[in-house]
C-alpha cells in the first residue's frame, strides 16, 4: 500500500511540476499573441488560466499511468508493422504570431497501417495497408496514444479541433480557418458528434462553433465525456466504410466545388507550405 501510495505522489509531483511550467509557457505566448492582428483574446478564466496547465498536468499523468499499455504497443506495432511502430506526419497548429501563418508540428501516432508497396514502390491502398491489428487499434482509438506527448510538448489540446491535414487545411475557406486560432486537440466538438462519420461541412463548423460558443470547463468535461461513449460504442470510426476518410480537397472536387486546375493549385500550395 505503501509502494503504490509512493508511486502516486510521485506521478502527482512530474505531472504538476509539468503543469506549472506548461502555466508559464502560456503567460509568455500570451504576451506575444497579444500583439499580434490576429490574436484570439482567451474567453474567461478557464481558457486563459486553467485549461493549458490542466491539459499538461492530465496528460502527463496519462503517459506515467499508461507507460506499461505504451510500452506494449511500441512492442506489438514494431512486430505487426515490421519496423518504426510510430507514424508522424506534419499538421497545421495554431496561428504563429510572429508569422501570420499555421504552425507546423508533427502528429505522433501508432502506426495502424503497414509500408507495403507494390512492384513500382509506390505504397499499396490504404485498405490493403489496413491489416487486422491496424483496425483493431483504430477500433480501440489506442493509436492516438501517441497524441499525449504533442499536448505535453503544447503543440495540442485535450479538447480543440482535430488536428487536419496541410492538404487539407489550404482548401478552407478564412472562416474555416479561424478554427487555428486555437490549440489543436485529442477530440472535439466535431468528434463527440459523428467523428469520421461527419461530412467535412458539418466537422468543420462544429471546430467553429466550438469556438465562438466560448470554451469552458463544463464544456470541455461533456466533450470528453460524450467521446468516451462514441469510443466504446465504436461509433464513427470511417466515412462510408472506407479505410481513411476522405481529403477535404477531393471532397470538393468531388462536389464540383473546385474545378481541377484549382485543386492542382492547392495541392501545390500545400507542399510549399510545408516546405517554407
Amino acid at each position: 500500500m505503501k509502494t503504490i501510495l509512493r508511486i502516486i505522489k510521485v506521478i502527482i509531483g512530474i505531472a504538476t511540476l509539468a503543469a506549472s511550467i506548461a502555466f508559464i509557457g502560456e503567460r509568455i505566448e500570451e504576451i506575444k499573441y497579444k500583439g499580434a492582428k490576429f490574436f484570439r483574446k482567451p474567453t474567461g478564466i478557464y481558457e486563459r488560466f486553467i485549461k493549458r496547465p490542466l491539459d499538461c498536468f492530465l496528460s502527463c499523468g496519462a503517459a506515467i499511468v499508461l507507460s506499461p499499455v505504451l510500452i506494449y504497443l511500441i512492442i506489438a506495432g514494431a512486430i505487426n508493422m515490421k519496423g518504426n511502430p510510430f507514424f508522424t506526419q506534419d499538421r497545421p497548429g495554431r496561428i504563429d504570431p510572429n508569422t501570420g501563418k499555421e504552425r507546423i508540428f508533427k502528429l505522433i501516432k501508432f502506426r495502424s497501417m503497414t509500408n507495403e508497396k507494390d512492384a513500382d514502390g509506390n505504397l499499396l491502398p490504404d485498405d490493403k495497408r489496413l491489416k487486422e491489428y491496424g483496425r483493431k487499434l483504430r477500433a480501440s482509438s489506442c493509436d492516438e496514444l501517441g497524441e499525449l506527448f504533442n499536448i505535453i510538448k503544447g503543440d495540442m489540446a485535450v479538447v480543440g479541433p482535430r488536428p487536419q491535414l496541410v492538404k487539407d487545411m489550404v482548401f478552407m475557406n478564412d472562416e474555416q480557418r479561424k478554427r487555428h486560432t486555437v490549440r489543436q486537440g485529442l477530440t472535439g466538438l466535431a468528434q463527440c458528434n459523428g467523428r469520421n462519420g461527419l461530412s467535412w461541412d458539418n466537422k468543420l463548423q462544429y471546430d467553429i462553433d466550438y469556438i465562438e460558443n466560448g470554451i469552458t470547463f463544463i464544456g470541455d468535461v461533456k466533450i470528453i465525456y460524450r467521446t468516451v461513449e462514441k469510443v466504446f460504442k465504436k461509433e464513427g470510426i470511417t466515412m462510408d466504410n472506407m479505410a481513411t476518410a476522405a481529403d477535404y480537397g477531393d471532397y470538393l472536387l468531388s462536389e464540383g466545388r473546385v474545378d481541377r486546375t484549382e485543386y492542382d493549385q492547392k495541392q501545390q500550395e500545400a507542399k510549399e507550405y510545408v516546405v517554407g
